[in-house]
């Protein structure tokens, strides 16, 4: 996305994946204050400690500071944005491919595949569930870690490939920690954590009155239909067409679909 706002060599783009950006913000006030124009920080989670420098750059009398901050959400980062750039921010969530953008046409496609841009477009289905197969890989064992969350990777894993079991049925946190030998504080957590980086969907049944809607359970999908696919093994439209979870599969896309298309 930010090259399609700066190149990758500009002086106001860092990627913070990049070793050499990283050295050129060691000191965040010294390579940023005499920015001018708009300034792109992409992956801004591995640098949480610019947020205070960024504030003092956006109150710059005379010419405030502009940015682009890009990353994955993580909540705590999301929080404490909010605290520290109270008043000064604004949040786009940017989701994948929605089948309004890609058309209806490639719906098939779309479904199988998922949101994602790169499962999206890859070659082949091959490749595609090969990065969808890494996606999930590096988000267990790179991206939790570095949130700050201490977790035993093939423990998360197996609550991960078990709630896509759980996918359009209600939330029993009680049998999904039976099964893993967890407690259900646990189990309850780990769901929060995928909710929160927006990879599940707790959808609350409606009721009038309020109270009893809170205590009633709640369904859980897979929100990328390319990623439960993944989960299930799910490799080619033809497999789709002949599994089990078909039905589920579908009623998940369909609401995901339904939801940004109204709040958009």
């Amino acid at each position: 996305m930010a090259g399609a706002f700066l190149p990758p060599e500009s002086p106001t783009y860092f990627d913070l994946e990049d070793p050499q950006a990283l050295q050129r913000l060691a000191d965040p006030m010294l390579a940023l204050d005499r920015s001018s124009g708009l300034v792109v920080i992409d992956e801004v989670q591995r640098r949480p400690d610019l947020f205070p420098a960024l504030r003092v750059l956006v109150d710059r009398k005379g010419t405030p500071g502009q940015f682009l901050i890009l990353g994955s959400a993580a909540p705590d980062l999301l929080r404490q944005t909010s605290e520290t750039l109270a008043g000064r921010i604004e949040f786009i969530s940017m989701a994948g491919f929605q089948l309004a953008e890609v058309g209806i046409d490639a719906m098939p496609r779309h479904w199988l595949r998922g949101g994602f841009p790169r499962a999206y477009l890859a070659a082949n289905d091959v490749d595609s569930m090969a990065w969808r197969r890494n996606f999930v890989r590096t988000f267990v064992e790179r991206d939790l870690p570095s949130f700050g969350h201490a977790i035993d990777p093939l423990l998360f894993s197996r609550f991960w490939f078990m709630l896509a079991h759980y996918h359009g049925q209600l939330w029993n946190a009680a049998e999904i920690s039976a099964s893993l030998d967890i407690s259900s504080r646990t189990a309850r957590r780990y769901l929060d954590w995928l909710t929160g980086y927006f990879l599940t969907r707790t959808l609350h049944p409606w009721h009038a009155n309020l109270r009893k809607r809170q205590v009633k359970s709640p369904k859980i999908y897979i929100r990328d239909s390319g990623l439960f696919h993944h989960l299930h093994d799910i490799a080619t439209t033809e497999t789709l067409a002949r599994h089990p979870k078909l039905g589920s599969s579908w009623e998940g896309y369909a609401i995901e679909e339904t939801l940004r298309t109204v709040r958009h």
